[in-house]
């Protein structure tokens, strides 16, 4: 444990990254056990993940920000605020055209439709692989290590639900069961190149590590509220689905406290 500890912060993102992404397939295998959603199961684990994603981004990526901000004599408030806001318009104008490619393709070919769904699910997980990669590569005590591996593991959590979520549909449509895992566990093979970038970025680029942290941040949180919370709640058991969310921010929240 203490030489895996002692590895770079690169390797150390980039293997944690490769735990979510194997989370992802796990996710998408159950295509093959599956035809169809068991949908309350998915909206309490997507209700989960968005209170574990919230937390993540406040002790992993927000207060660290702030700190190092603080300690590089910055306005803190400034480099936090305008990066995590900066990160979650970014994931705005990703999403605005996703939605202008998707009209234009609704009535185009499946391998086309296909295409734009791979594009969406890629978009919102690269802040996550980055996220990951910058809480490593910022990481300067065991603590902040133990808290990055804390953030992969939400983030992991939060990647079950969402394999299962585009390969059972894609099954149910048609798709071969093979097809549709791929493309399930496409969705996580971004992580590991944006962990390994996020990581080298934040060892390299210290002076602008605060709005990078809070960049990530933005972007996490918008995920949440735009997909993740709404679709948790989409089934109609929103008294579940908000107790999930408050468990799995509480369960976060105690695992960064006990291991920083």
């Amino acid at each position: 444990m203490e030489s895996f500890f002692s590895l770079p912060a690169v390797w150390q993102a980039l293997f944690a990254t490769l735990f979510t992404w194997g989370v992802t397939a796990l996710g998408a295998g159950m295509v093959f056990v599956f035809k169809k959603e068991n949908k309350p199961l998915f909206d309490a684990t997507l209700g989960f993940a968005a209170g574990v994603m919230i937390a993540a981004s406040f002790w992993s990526l927000l207060l660290p920000a702030e700190e190092k901000a603080a300690a590089n004599g910055h306005s803190a408030a400034l480099a936090v605020t305008g990066g995590f806001l900066c990160g979650g318009f970014f994931l705005f104008l990703g999403d605005r055209l996703f939605s202008r490619l998707l009209e234009k393709g609704e009535n185009g070919s499946s391998r086309k439709r296909c295409a734009l769904l791979i594009f969406s699910i890629t978009l919102h997980n690269i802040p996550e692989g980055l996220a990951i990669g910058v809480a490593f590569g910022s990481a300067d005590a065991r603590g902040a290590i133990a808290a990055a591996w804390a953030l992969a593991l939400g983030i992991g959590i939060q990647n079950f639900p969402e394999g299962s979520a585009v390969s059972v549909p894609l099954r149910r449509e048609g798709k071969r069961p093979l097809a549709a895992f791929f493309i399930g566990q496409a969705s996580g093979a971004v992580e590991p190149a944006a962990a390994v970038v996020g990581a080298l970025a934040a060892q390299k680029m210290q002076a602008i590590l605060p709005f990078c942290l809070s960049f990530a941040a933005g972007a996490m949180i918008y995920v949440v509220a735009e997909e993740l919370i709404p679709e948790s709640q989409a089934g109609g058991k929103k008294d579940v689905t908000a107790l999930t969310t408050l468990f799995g921010f509480a369960l976060m929240t105690a695992l960064d406290v006990a291991l920083g």
